[in-house]
């Protein structure tokens, strides 16, 4: 996973440096009360504490280009635990 920069205006985006983390599908219940249409279009991050990413970060993972859920920023500084859900951002060219 890679961060793929944090917005700046809305205009740009500055490529970041990689991460690890680890990146699973929601399932289930979970992803039907995030209101998921798609399960796999939604995915849960769960990695170590890093002042790298915001809410408003775009993150690159597997090709493709994700924007973390608003209201799903989790991030604990002192118990080194940070989590979000984030979707495919779709190119509507």
């Amino acid at each position: 996973m890679g961060i793929h920069g944090v917005d700046s205006g809305g205009v740009t985006w500055e490529e970041g440096r990689p991460l690890h983390a680890n990146v699973d599908y929601q399932r289930g219940k979970s992803a039907m009360s995030a209101g998921a249409l798609d399960t796999y279009a939604v995915k849960i991050v769960r990695m170590n504490w890093t002042d790298a990413l915001t809410e408003r970060s775009r993150v690159k993972y597997d090709g493709k280009i994700y924007q973390i859920l608003p209201n799903t920023f989790n991030g604990h500084y002192r118990e080194n635990t940070l989590q979000f859900l984030m979707q495919q951002v779709v190119d509507k060219k």
